[in-house]
């Protein structure tokens, strides 16, 4: 009968939502989070940080982990994720598999984060819709770079030229290609997953200023 009792209560509990999101500058470089919770009928709470040097995948997952810490002590029962992270939400949902060694601990730390609710839904969502939390993480970057010993002197460097850009855009796409394709000629085409190379060319065109919103 407790069992009973104890669904009936956990089922009218309402959803939190939380948009969250992470990256780097360089892929790894300079790396940040943030995320927002919007409790029913609260306000909206924002939070963000930078972590140094990190990949996009470990800012992710590092976003949504600290992200689940907060909701958890807000005493939010039933959650639902929203990332632009196609490959994280895979992950976390059971259809792509964790290979990469630096990541498991992060997975596995989320994945028992979510035991603690009574439902956890996590949902791709395209960038667009998350710039709240987009905004956040990239304000933790930037404050982060302004503060650091180098900022000074990068002021004083002169922008590169676009023919420049260009080509140090194009340098590391390629080089991120060719780690790929030396990868999958070993018979594994899932690793990397074509998902993840998808994203850190997104991460060095959008860092590049090469997308326009």
């Amino acid at each position: 009968m407790r069992l009973l009792v104890y669904k009936s209560r956990m089922s009218s509990a309402q959803e939190y939502h939380i948009y969250t999101d992470g990256g780097a500058r360089g892929n790894p470089g300079p790396a940040g989070f943030g995320y927002v919770i919007q409790p029913p009928g609260q306000a909206v709470i924002e939070e963000q940080g930078f972590l140094g040097t990190a990949t996009n995948n470990i800012a992710e997952y590092t976003g949504l982990v600290r992200a689940l810490e907060h909701a958890q002590k807000l005493g939010a029962r039933r959650v639902v994720v929203f990332s632009d992270s196609e490959l994280m939400v895979k992950q976390m949902n059971g259809e792509y598999k964790v290979r990469n060694p630096g990541l498991l601990e992060l997975f596995e730390e989320a994945k028992e984060l979510c035991k603690a609710f009574e439902s956890v839904k996590l949902r791709h969502v395209p960038r667009a819709e998350n710039k709240h939390a987009d905004r956040l993480y990239n304000e933790a970057l930037d404050r982060a770079e302004k503060s650091s010993p180098k900022a000074v002197a990068k002021k004083h460097k002169p922008k590169p030229g676009q023919a420049e850009l260009e080509g140090r855009v194009r340098d590391d796409a390629l080089t991120c290609l060719r780690a790929s394709a030396l990868a999958w000629s070993r018979g594994n085409e899932k690793d990397p997953p074509p998902e993840m190379v998808w994203e850190q060319l997104w991460s060095l065109l959008a860092d590049a200023g090469v997308l326009r919103s």
